[in-house]
């Protein structure tokens, strides 16, 4: 009786560790037909500079919405600190991203304000990149959302700048975004006052004073998450 009781535990052991390991192989198999692919566009704002890759606001939306059920691959992130528009154009362009994509965050726009660039550069570069990112959404532009540029002149990196111009050259930025991306029929996702709570709570600000801290982006996380979740379920 001793020997049928192990021999009934190992293999209840084995079956259990099998289902374990299926589980684990779903939620990070990237080929499976069933989960979508994540594309995120933009600069210093996601790739996540000053805090751990896996805490930029990519890798928290696809742990969130993984924890919600959601099949999500990891995401593929084209953006590097301090592109502006044109540069991040020119590195789509390199990089040449595959037009399946289920999912495409676009972020971008800060760097021409900070360096004063025309705006009207921006009004065409946007409207250029908005274009390639429906483009690499399977064409569909409710595949597509849009996050708002945060306002960098709450931190202390700004403390000794023209907050106030700041402030409303960046909301010059995203009322353009928005009415592109309104037009166009992709999401909008707001997060600049989300950015401004960082004037009164300085765990909002990354080490270098200047960008997100992981807390912040798990606040814009919240607020791009429910967007998110519809677009790929």
């Amino acid at each position: 009786m001793r020997l049928i009781f192990l021999l009934t535990l190992i293999a209840s052991f084995l079956s259990c560790e099998s289902d374990a390991q299926t589980q684990t192989t779903t939620k990070t198999d990237n080929s499976n037909p069933m989960t979508t692919k994540y594309l995120a566009l933009g600069d210093s704002y996601t790739i996540g500079e000053a805090v751990e890759p896996t805490l930029n606001f990519p890798n928290q939306l696809v742990e969130e919405l993984r924890s919600r059920g959601a099949g999500i691959s990891d995401p593929k992130i084209i953006a590097v600190t301090g592109w502006t528009t044109d540069e991040l154009k020119k590195a789509i362009e390199d990089d040449n991203p595959a037009t399946d994509y289920g999912f495409v965050t676009l972020l971008i726009g800060v760097n021409n304000q900070y360096r004063g660039y025309p705006f009207n550069q921006y009004e065409e570069e946007f409207t250029q990149l908005l274009n390639m990112a429906v483009e690499f959404a399977s064409g569909d532009p409710s595949n597509v959302i849009v996050v708002s540029i945060p306002d960098y002149g709450v931190t202390p990196f700004a403390s000794s700048s023209d907050t106030e111009k700041i402030a409303r050259e960046l909301d010059q930025y995203n009322a353009y975004a928005k009415s592109q991306a309104l037009a166009k029929g992709v999401s909008y996702v707001d997060i600049t006052d989300i950015s401004r709570l960082a004037e009164f709570d300085q765990g909002l600000i990354a080490s270098d004073k200047l960008h997100p801290s992981a807390k912040m982006y798990s606040l814009w996380v919240d607020a791009i998450a429910p967007a998110a979740f519809i677009k790929i379920n």
